[in-house]
């Protein structure tokens, strides 16, 4: 934790904070730095206070959180990019304006339902700006792909009217399109920035006070403890904290700048070859976005979209989950084997055990969250709660140690538990007054306001954490919106719709190859949210579930930073690993089989989701099915990974690899005794490599 005083000209340095999208760390330099800097405290305080009290239209809500989104977004652009007066000038007008359609929305809240339809011309022109300014901060921050995209989306709006059928639509004039962009509930105001503002917003925070208070040397201790002895440690210990990281943080690809620069180096030195060390490091960071509870932020437009509750997402995601990892965990294994990489000396491993007890207040808050969302608490409410609770402990942490004898701490921890837990009885209110009392408290002891100085940073740090995110969602609203308003998300469905009624599997490579397109450059979320709104419908009239169907678009968009030729978490490894960032992409794409294969094994077996119940579960239960798909997955991601590293027992030959690829993919298809087939391959190809390298099989195994 940084001591730094928030009116210190550089507030974050960049060994706390890493770079965000497209921004350098920190605030910048000077007042302007500490403006910006305030600038994000007070959005995370307006956003907290929104979550925890709800009393404004949800509406205000939106435009508001949009106008603190460029209000910080050109402000950093400002201190951290601008290079010359004219240039900074030009960005904190750009600033002002953008916050200031928020405070329009919010001013004349009541004026604008009324006058629906029949907007004035300053109504018009607070739009357009608000439109333009969506496209400069989404081309500033996250890069020109995203905002193309969006234009092109905009500009069919404008022009579709003159295409040729079935892409022609009725032609809308100036007004009715700014109206529908930059003031209704299906524009840039949609559902992707209902969800950020309420519920991503609060869990990066959340996040952010976590990592500020310890989790990730929690995570990094316990993972090296746990598995820096086994076969190829340090690439299982990349594996491990990455996950546990994923439990907490929604962005995969800072998980790699933050966490690569322990792992990669130490990957390397135990022997790896750099390419897979920078592979392991970016699949593992972003498999993080697929483990509950947060999952990269996309369970809650999820949620929100299927309108159905967290929970069913978080467990339908909890076996793809282990599987992604548990693939990792077989490929680093082998890979190890494959070389004779060995383990980390024991002796020098903290234990995983003495960790936890070191640790363990940190947990606390995060099962407070799970118990939660479980419990059937929305997910704004949990959100709210775990970060009131990590609060909590950070405040009393200092005054605990000022209490000499071991048994008052505890009792003073007790008392304020009970007293932070009775927000379940008596509301937000109560838990407000027990943080404003510890706030109180800190401020007469020296190193209370140094924790109070470390809560500050954490809502500075967790609202520009939060920025690439929402201006993410609000972009992406143009895109939504532009499905709404010309209907031309029918055309693309009815073509899904016409291939799938002849051949699913074709529907759905179809599906995974537009995912994969879209998301060239384009995070998880955006990329979710568009290819669900086009491909999600029409796999459902196909017949696939329609949580499948959304989970299915949803792995194939974060597949989409992994694999050639963007890739972009393979890309930002790349520096770490001193290599190219097409050759950790490559290793990546086969780290990552999981990804490829349990999407397309849960369309034909949504059992694998926890879906649909099949044929087996009529005759012998649903738990006999779900347990045989699951061995079936892996054992065929088995297969496929001793294929493709060419290594099970010892070294494969060629006729060993094929046969346990053919195999594998028997296993992987739903069709009429392809399961009898797959098993048999298996039993044949295990069989006869174990036979074939038995005198070397027992020192192969760990």
């Amino acid at each position: 934790m940084t001591n730094a005083h928030p009116k210190t000209p550089t507030i974050l340095s960049p060994s706390v904070e890493e770079p965000i999208e497209g921004l350098p760390p920190g605030f910048g330099e000077g007042v302007a730095g500490r403006i910006a800097f305030w600038i994000a405290v007070s959005f995370s305080a307006f956003q907290l206070y929104t979550a925890a009290y709800g009393n404004l239209p949800s509406q205000v809500v939106r435009a508001m959180h949009v106008g603190f989104l460029l209000l910080l977004g050109f402000a950093l652009l400002a201190t951290l990019r601008a290079r010359t007066p004219v240039g900074k000038a030009w960005f904190w007008t750009l600033a002002i304006l953008g916050f200031l359609t928020g405070i329009y929305n919010w001013v004349f809240y009541d004026d604008i339902i009324q006058r629906s339809g029949f907007l004035t011309t300053t109504d018009l022109v607070v739009g357009a700006v608000l439109i333009v300014l969506v496209f400069e901060a989404a081309r500033r921050i996250m890069g020109l792909p995203l905002a193309v995209i969006a234009g092109l989306f905009l500009a069919y709006c404008f022009f579709g009217n003159y295409l040729p059928a079935p892409f022609i639509h009725r032609g809308y004039d100036f007004a009715q399109i700014v109206e529908h962009f930059g003031f209704g509930t299906e524009g840039i105001y949609g559902t992707p920035v209902y969800v950020s503002a309420a519920y991503i917003f609060i869990f990066v925070v959340f996040a952010a006070f976590l990592e500020r208070a310890g989790m990730i040397a929690l995570f990094n201790d316990f993972a090296l403890g746990l598995v820096g002895s086994w076969r190829g440690g340090p690439a299982q210990v990349c594996v491990l904290s990455s996950a546990l990281m994923g439990t907490i943080s929604g962005s995969g690809v800072a998980n790699v700048v933050a966490s690569g620069q322990f792992t990669i180096p130490l990957m390397k030195k135990f022997g790896f070859r750099s390419a897979f060390a920078g592979g392991v490091e970016a699949t593992s960071s972003m498999g993080g976005q697929i483990m509950p509870p947060v999952m990269g932020a996309v369970a809650f437009i999820m949620a929100e979209t299927l309108n159905l509750p967290y929970a069913d997402i978080v467990k339908a995601a909890i076996i793809p989950a282990a599987l992604y990892f548990g693939a990792c965990f077989w490929m680093v294994h082998l890979e190890s084997g494959k070389f004779g990489l060995q383990g980390m000396d024991k002796a020098s491993l903290p234990n995983p055990w003495d960790a936890v007890k070191l640790h363990w207040p940190l947990v606390l808050p995060l099962a407070a969250l799970v118990y939660l969302l479980f419990a059937g608490y929305t997910p704004i409410f949990a959100g709210t709660m775990g970060l009131a609770l990590t609060i909590v402990l950070i405040l009393g942490t200092p005054l605990a140690a000022l209490i000499g004898p071991f048994a008052f701490r505890v009792v003073f921890w007790v008392a304020l538990g009970l007293a932070a837990a009775s927000f379940m009885r008596y509301g937000v209110d109560i838990l407000a007054l027990v943080i404003g009392a510890l706030v109180a408290a800190c401020l007469f002891f020296k190193g209370g306001r140094e924790t109070l100085i470390i809560c500050i940073e954490s809502l500075a740090e967790g609202a520009k954490n939060a920025l690439p995110v929402g201006i993410a969602c609000a972009i992406v609203g143009i895109v939504i919106g532009t499905l709404t308003l010309t209907g031309i998300a029918s055309t693309f469905i009815g073509a899904i719709i016409a291939i799938g009624q002849n051949n699913l599997f074709l529907s759905l490579v179809l599906t995974m190859l537009t995912c994969l397109v879209l998301g060239m450059g384009i995070p998880t979320i955006p990329n979710y949210i568009i290819t669900s709104s086009l491909a999600g419908p029409a796999l459902l009239e196909l017949g696939v579930p329609l949580l499948v169907s959304h989970m299915f678009v949803f792995y194939f968009g974060i597949m989409a930073d992994l694999t050639p030729p963007v890739a972009l978490a393979a890309f930002a490894a790349a520096p770490m690993a001193k290599t190219s960032g097409m050759k950790i992409a490559m290793q990546a794409s086969k780290l990552a089989v999981a990804g490829f294969v349990v999407p397309f094994m849960a369309v034909y077996t949504p059992a694998l989701m926890l879906q649909d119940a099949g044929p087996m579960a009529a005759s012998y239960g649903y738990p006999v099915e779900v347990f045989y798909i699951v061995f079936k997955a892996c054992l065929a991601i088995g297969l496929w990974g001793a294929a493709v590293v060419g290594f099970l027992f010892a070294r494969m030959v060629a006729w060993e690899r094929l046969l346990a690829t053919a195999a594998a993919f028997s296993l992987v298809l739903a069709l009429p005794y392809t399961d009898e087939l797959g098993f048999a391959l298996a039993a044949i190809v295990i069989g006869l490599h174990w036979w074939r390298n038995r005198s070397r099989t027992a020192g192969a195994l760990p």
